[in-house]
């Protein structure tokens, strides 16, 4: 197992050894912003008509938008 932390300088009690993992851990650990909601107001299918329903005046409505 090799080891991801390396003390280079001075001497590290194990009080701040624990300290500084405890507050790498929790920095890693941080949630990632929530993705964006796509953009619908420039989707060209916003701009089509919606479908026609059958039934009583269906040809009156099959002229309008």
């Amino acid at each position: 197992m090799s080891a991801h932390l390396r003390i280079v300088r001075g001497d590290a009690t194990p009080e701040e050894l624990a300290a500084l993992v405890a507050v790498l851990a929790t920095r890693r650990a941080a949630p990632e912003p929530p993705a964006r909601r796509p953009q619908t107001w420039r989707n060209p299918a916003r701009t089509m008509r919606k479908p026609l329903a059958p039934g009583k005046s269906a040809w009156r409505m099959s002229a309008l938008p």
